[in-house]
């Protein structure tokens, strides 16, 4: 469970400043040889009445073929026969995914062999009747398109956090639009988890559930975790989970095959490269830019290095040596954990130690020193706070021949948790301190032994104020009272202010 050290983890005693910001991802090209196959990809069958042929529903003797329990739009869009991403349709029938609609294509010799004739074309949700290549339209077909493309508007997302109703699938399983199981394809529970928690942060869930805001980003990544987002809150899914295929595959090419589906990782290195990688596509990899990600999650932290150590250990162009204050942006603090005992009590059982999260807050008073070899001697101090804050608990450590797992529980309260009483508040614009009590969010915990386990994550529905334990496909509710009993390994706070101007 390798930590990777990514630039706002400003928390961590290594905390260096800031890295350089990853480049805008190019869309991937498929090299794909034009033949004449390719000529024919989109050439109906009879040409000369192919801009003229377009049936209504009830002239379509085929219409009532279609399956809506055998479709399945979550995975990677492509020809299941050639495997090329490029004019891909998809059988209404079976479900299966074919290219082009021509004489010489997949699609129409599927079409000729299981006397399948509905296809859809995934580009735009147009259908079309092969191998007599008519175009069909009908108002039943929209409900298919809406699965593929779901849409929203501002008054269906605002409804996303004040309608409490479950809404059933076609197969008869209940779902909660906006948290739904995701699929575990083999260990990308890691991810998983992160996108549940990612959906508590509504500024950032509403910002992609609306594709205008960010149509202008060339990143696949971006562009599928949006997708990803529409799916998991569509309230008319055919079924009542979504599988985030498309986006690991986006994942497992722009981290170059660091984060993938069959090799479990630590979700806060993948949250914390997520979230610089996606800030780097939004504002073109300008630094000073703003963009969503740094509007929900980025704070400032003042680190100040003692004169004689670490970056303060040179003296300074008068040839004085002094303290070395930095000011560094942050989007996540990692929190150090009091080491585990090494003895067993007198009943000859392991001692599990506890510890309020207030203490391990005291951190960042801007008084408690921390020493390190190579930084030296450090003080860490909050002087902007987040409207989201992420902590992540110090659980792994490595010695010289294995990683270790720290098993003490953290106490924390799930609502009004007020910074101000265990550290400086920094003061606002008009002098007053800045609002500083938070509410969980989301609680994300770690299940096994280190290098081993899973991950859930414990999500606070809004619309009902209720708690629920997801793990992967499976979501129950569970009492807020049980929330606080886990082996926390990372947390998302959200500002109390900004709970009370929504509802305002």
């Amino acid at each position: 469970m390798k930590r990777g050290r990514d630039e706002f983890d400003a928390g961590d005693a290594h905390q260096n400043g800031t890295s350089e910001a990853s480049e805008a991802l190019e869309h991937p090209r498929n090299n794909h040889t034009v033949d004449q196959d390719d000529e024919d990809l989109d050439q109906p069958v009879q040409p000369v009445r192919r801009a003229a042929q377009v049936k209504k529903g009830n002239e379509c003797p085929y219409l009532d073929t279609v399956t809506k329990q055998n479709l399945d739009f979550d995975f990677e869009k492509c020809c299941s026969v050639s495997l090329s991403p490029v004019n891909v349709y998809a059988c209404l029938v079976c479900g299966k995914y074919f290219q082009g609609r021509g004489q010489q294509t997949h699609a129409f010799t599927h079409a000729l062999e299981t006397g399948h004739h509905m296809f859809m074309k995934l580009s735009d949700g147009r259908v079309y009747c092969l191998p007599e290549g008519y175009e069909v339209e009908d108002r039943s077909l929209d409900a298919i398109r809406y699965v593929l493309n779901p849409t929203f508007t501002p008054e269906k997302i605002a409804a996303l956090d004040t309608d409490a109703r479950w809404v059933r699938s076609l197969d008869g399983s209940e779902y909660m639009p906006g948290l739904v199981g995701l699929n575990n394809m083999k260990a990308n529970d890691y991810v998983n988890v992160i996108v549940q928690a990612l959906l508590r942060v509504l500024p950032l869930r509403n910002f992609f559930l609306l594709p205008e805001n960010y149509a202008s980003c060339r990143s696949v990544l971006v562009q599928r975790f949006g997708e990803l987002l529409r799916k998991a809150c569509n309230p008319r899914n055919f079924k009542g989970q979504v599988s985030p295929h498309e986006f690991m595959q986006a994942v497992m090419m722009a981290s170059a095959k660091r984060f993938t589906i069959d090799k479990q990782s630590d979700p806060v290195d993948f949250l914390s490269w997520f979230l610089n990688t996606v800030h780097a596509d939004l504002t073109g990899g300008k630094r000073k830019k703003a963009s969503i990600i740094s509007r929900c999650f980025q704070g400032e932290l003042e680190i100040t290095t003692e004169a004689g150590t670490g970056k303060a250990a040179q003296p300074n162009a008068q040839g004085e040596v002094m303290d070395l204050v930095e000011r560094v942006p942050f989007l996540m603090l990692a929190l150090d954990l009091p080491p585990a005992p090494l003895y067993k009590d007198a009943l000859e059982k392991n001692i599990i130690p506890q510890v309020p999260i207030f203490e391990l807050l005291r951190k960042f008073d801007g008084d408690r020193i921390h020493d390190d070899i190579k930084a030296g001697r450090r003080r860490y101090r909050l002087t902007r706070l987040p409207a989201y804050l992420v902590l992540h608990m110090k659980r792994f450590t490595k010695n010289n021949f294995f990683w270790e797992k720290n098993p003490t529980i953290v106490n924390f309260p799930v609502r009004n948790l007020e910074l101000r009483d265990v550290v400086p508040v920094p003061s606002g614009k008009t002098g007053e301190p800045e609002p500083s009590k938070y509410d969980l969010v989301c609680n994300i915990t770690h299940d096994g032994k280190a290098g081993e386990g899973t991950y859930r994550a414990h999500i606070h529905r809004k619309a009902e104020d209720a708690w629920y334990e997801v793990d992967d496909l499976r979501v129950t509710d569970i009492l807020s009272q049980m929330v606080v009993l886990s082996e926390t390994y990372m947390q998302i706070y959200e500002l109390k202010q900004l709970a009370s101007q929504r509802k305002a």
